[in-house]
């Protein structure tokens, strides 16, 4: 099994990117999943606020990589030649991966500049949508706390999403299927 991950700031194109692999059949991962959870789990509301706090809590309690220790075992269930993992938000996440997976672990840093992410987020309908360009920011802000920064650096592959979305679909697209394709073959 190859495990692909993907890395980025908020409204960069992780998410798309999740959708193109689901819809090729590929299983996802979505590390947030374990922190909703989490949240839920806690009896707190599902907004940005509540579940940012809650990852910085379990980070703070179970260390940097704690939400990707959480999410290795979901991984390991999976019977498939390729997984999408998708919100990486630290290097320590990156080094658990790699020490679990090893070569088989593969990060894409998908890399979009801070106005166009901002207009795409205004655009979007999610319930963890910032309210403002201040909020915006300070969530950056936040997750390079967590070294998301650092953790694009650390990137296999980068995809740059500046142009149309069809654009980054089809890239995506193919990234996905080299990968199939070589882990079908050896």
């Amino acid at each position: 099994m190859r495990i692909l991950a993907f890395v980025g700031y908020q409204a960069s194109g992780k998410s798309e990117a999740s959708k193109v692999a689901r819809s090729m059949g590929i299983s996802v991962v979505m590390m947030g999943d374990v922190v909703r959870e989490e949240t839920e789990k806690r009896g707190l509301p599902q907004d940005d606020e509540h579940v940012g706090e809650v990852a910085k809590d379990l980070r703070a309690k179970e260390g940097m990589d704690a939400i990707a220790k959480r999410c290795v075992p979901r991984i390991e269930k999976i019977s498939a030649s390729l997984v999408v993992v998708d919100g990486i938000r630290g290097s320590a996440e990156v080094e658990r991966f790699r020490q679990v997976f090893g070569d088989k672990f593969i990060l894409v840093s998908v890399e979009c500049p801070e106005n166009i992410r901002y207009e795409r987020m205004l655009g979007r309908k999610r319930s963890d949508a910032a309210p403002d360009e201040k909020f915006f920011k300070m969530r950056d802000e936040r997750e390079n706390k967590f070294g998301l920064g650092d953790a694009m650096k650390m990137a296999d592959v980068v995809i740059k999403n500046t142009g149309s979305i069809e654009d980054f679909r089809d890239r995506i697209k193919e990234l996905l299927a080299v990968n199939q394709k070589q882990r079908r073959g050896g």
